[in-house]
């Protein structure tokens, strides 16, 4: 009876030396997680240029949504322009507000995608380029918008986004928009693919490494307890 009261304390005891060193590794594991969450904040990645120019239909698909790897792509598109709108208070890469011209450039095909052309100031000095003219665009394909700055009416938009265009065409339509090189725009600044602040991941650190402190604390309490 007292082996097998010892072999069962025994067991007791490895179960738990098994469930705390369980606990303290991922409490440990997500502190690291989080510390580095917060180095990426502090270290954003640079990633190289990609200064090759692609064909849209290799960057996306109408069908779908915008690949987080073709963000930022030169791409290549040609069509006609068969709708012009005003996208207003809009912010370039260099922080600059202003009103945009953007079109809807009709490919080849039965698909349509925007296009910044330039500032709407500019709109009467540019070229005019007739809706029976084909034409060739280059620019940096950028995601879509999903905050409004503006009302939305049949000659403006109030965000770059395809979506709210689905009831006024018939053409499949592209996730995002192409910002053309030919609008001397500096494309806007996307946010940061990590979530949260810095001081706030470096918090969830010291939360996570004080439970695995507790879970090691905790046997050592238990026991002196049982003293008592």
């Amino acid at each position: 009876m007292k082996q097998d009261a010892r072999t069962k304390a025994t067991i007791k005891k490895v179960l738990q030396a098994f469930t705390v060193l369980l606990l303290v590794t991922v409490f440990l594991g997500l502190g690291f997680w989080q510390l580095s969450r917060a180095n990426e904040m502090q270290n954003p990645k640079v990633v190289p240029v990609d200064r090759k120019i692609y064909a849209l239909a290799e960057m996306a698909q109408s069908t779908g949504s915008l690949p987080a790897e073709s963000i930022r792509k030169k791409v290549a598109a040609s069509g006609y322009y068969i709708a012009n709108y005003k996208a207003p208070n809009q912010i370039d890469g260099n922080g600059a507000v202003a009103d945009w011209e953007v079109a809807l450039l009709q490919n080849e095909t039965d698909t349509a995608i925007l296009v910044v052309r330039g500032l709407w100031k500019d709109r009467l000095k540019a070229p005019n380029v007739s809706m029976a003219n084909r034409v060739d665009v280059v620019g940096t394909l950028m995601p879509q918008q999903f905050d409004d700055r503006a009302a939305n009416t049949p000659s403006q938009l109030s965000r770059l986004d395809s979506s709210i265009l689905v009831s006024t065409t018939d053409l499949q339509l592209y996730d995002g928009f192409i910002l053309s090189t030919s609008a001397g725009i500096s494309p806007p600044k996307l946010t940061s693919g990590v979530p949260g602040y810095y001081w706030q991941h470096i918090s969830y650190v010291v939360v996570w490494w004080f439970m695995a402190g507790l879970v090691i604390w905790m046997p050592f309490y238990k026991r002196r307890e049982d003293k008592l």
